[in-house]
Order: C-alpha cells, then structure tokens, then sequence
C-alpha cells in the first residue's frame, strides 16, 4: 500500500498529482520563509500555525463528525496550563519534556471525561456546543480567581487574571526551542498533524466518522457504536487542542484566563466556518489568514478586528455556506470539466 493511498480518498479534497505538487511547494516555502523574514515576522508566523493546530482539532469533530465544539479552548488552555506548572517546577530539559506529555495527557483525559458523560448520557446536537461552551466559560470563572498565593502548586502561581509567568521555553536535546527552531518544530507538528488527520478520515473508522456525521440513527441501526465513535473523535480533538495549548504556552511563556474566555472561544469556530468544516487544508489556511489579518488590523491601532471577523464569519454563512475552500475546490473542478463536456456536446453535434 502506497502513501497516497492511505492520504488519498473521498472524505479530502486534494488527491490529483498537481495538488501534491502545489502543497510540496507551500511546505518548501514554509521551510524557507525563516531565511527571509525577521525573526518578529518568524515569531508571528509559528504563532498562526500553532493556532492551525487548534483549527484542526475542531474541523476533525466538526466537520467530519457532526459535533460542533466551543470546548476547545478549554482543552487548550489546560494544556497550556498543566504545561506551564509543571515547566516552572521542573526548569529542565526533562521537565519541559514531561510538561509536554503531561499538558497534552490531561488535556486528553479531561477530553474523554467530558465526552463520556455527554454522550452517554445523551446529549446530542446543539446541546453538546451549549454544554461545552459552558465548561469552558467555568473554567474561565475558576481561572481567574485564582489570584492569592493560596494559589500556587510548588513554585507555579496561577495568578488569576493576571496569568501565570516564567513559563520555561520547550526544549529538545538540551536545545531551548525559540525563534527559528520552534517555528520549525511548530510546522513540522502541524504538517504531521494534517497527514495524520487525512488518513485518519480516509480510513475505514474515518467512513464511520462521516456516517455518523450524516445520520447517527441509521449508523446505529447499521451497527456501529456511534457512542464510541464520538468519544474517540472528541478526545483526539481535545489532545490536539492541548498539544497546541502547550505550543502556546511555550511561544508566549505566558498563560492567563483569557484562553479559556467566549471571545477566543468563538475564534476556531470562525476558523473553521470560512475555511470549510469539512476541509482540513481549508481549517489551517483560514487559521492562518484571519489571524494575520486581525493582527495587522491591530498594529494599526485599529479596534474593529473582532468586528471584521464577525462580519467575515456571516457572509462565509450566508454566500459560501460551505466555506472558502470547498468553494474554490467546487470552482476549479467545473472549470476543469466544462472543456470535456463542451467537446462531448460538438461531437454529438
């Protein structure tokens, strides 16, 4: 079984010679950008594929599961979090290492829980995004009281609205991961992440995913256990969404309540909305583009960034309901059709 075998299938868009060629050449260009950028510019750009990473665990529940999420930054920010207390503790190469299995493990397991009691005890559809949108808004409450020295785990204050700092920098082989080398460890992170996600949904449990997606009855009746499915699929979006928690907090070195709050709550649901749920690639150069474009609006001094996200998310809803990426996929195969059918039609002529 060859390579594009596995990554290749009908739940991706993006399975022809020429897509290959065309992401070989992005992924060379990211490779390259350190060479010619500052390293602010560097910086900024590990940023936006570390938040890719966040997009993608949503549109993998979302898009290919039917289970629309606001819990992710909840996740996230435990992530980052669990990442942070146990790095200040264990200032090591071995520490930092630990805080990043042990950020993403209880990130995971506080994904399972959470899945768990939600879908085995029945909750479905809207109430799964209302449920989650209030575990996280719980978190954000608890998080920001936080703020006495009560408050601290061995050396790490969580320091309520005023964050948690001194969070060490990732490192590898006694390394500290900043600048050039964590973008490229960022990078390799996402692109391992989009490969792995492509085989998984065109795998045969990937099938089963968008089965349950398109009618979870009839799934059942077919003899899945739809509940398992969905626990599965959510807890692997709750570890992703730790591990780039736990990027995050390496990045900034710092963590605060805002991670878990509504505005930045809503900010994948965006992401993934104007990419395309159903579109892996769509999810991350969304993520991307939106949040370079918040940011340059706020360099400006500009205080509608958030405004003209909102207003982007309601027109991608209301004139491409599908999303950016499946839109221009739709496009570029009736473009690439209409010579054959204009030639089948002279000839019938």
């Amino acid at each position: 079984m060859s390579l594009r075998t596995v990554l290749d299938g009908p739940n991706t868009r993006g399975t022809s010679d020429r897509f290959w060629a065309a992401f070989g050449l992005a992924v060379v260009a990211l490779l390259g950008y350190p060479l010619v950028a500052s390293t602010y510019a560097v910086a900024n750009a590990a940023l936006f594929l570390l938040y890719a990473i966040l997009g993608l665990s949503l549109c993998v529940i979302w898009g290919y599961c039917g289970i629309l999420s606001f819990g992710q930054v909840a996740f996230f920010g435990i992530g980052g979090y669990t990442f942070g207390i146990v790095g200040i503790n264990l200032s090591t190469t071995t520490g930092t290492a630990l805080g990043l299995l042990t950020g993403v493990g209880v990130a995971t397991l506080f994904a399972f829980v959470l899945g768990y009691f939600m879908f085995y005890g029945g909750v479905r559809d809207v109430y799964v995004t209302i449920m989650t949108l209030v575990v996280a808004l719980v978190v954000h409450t608890f998080m920001g009281q936080t703020a006495g020295s009560e408050w601290a785990i061995g050396e790490a204050a969580l320091g309520g609205f005023d964050g948690m700092t001194n969070i060490p920098n990732l490192m590898l082989g006694g390394i500290e991961l900043i600048d050039t080398a964590f973008y490229y460890v960022v990078l390799l992170v996402l692109l391992g992440t989009y490969l792995g996600l492509r085989a998984l949904v065109n795998s045969d449990f990937g099938r089963a995913m968008v089965a349950v997606r398109e009618d979870e009855e009839r799934t059942e009746l077919l003899g899945y256990d739809t509940k398992r499915i969905k626990l599965l699929v959510f807890t692997l979006g709750g570890a992703l969404a730790g591990l780039s928690g736990v990027l995050y907090a390496s990045w900034g070195n710092y963590m605060n309540p805002a991670v878990f709050g509504i505005t930045f709550a809503a900010l994948p649901v965006v992401w993934v909305s104007v990419g395309g749920r159903d579109s892996l690639l769509g999810a991350i150069g969304a993520t991307y583009a939106i949040e370079w474009f918040s940011q340059q609006l706020s360099i400006t001094g500009s205080e509608y960034a958030l405004v003209v996200v909102g207003g982007l998310l309601l027109v991608t809803i209301l004139w491409l309901p599908k999303g950016v990426a499946p839109a221009v996929a739709d496009w570029l195969s009736e473009k690439q059709s209409s010579p054959s059918i204009r030639g089948h039609e002279e000839v019938a002529d």
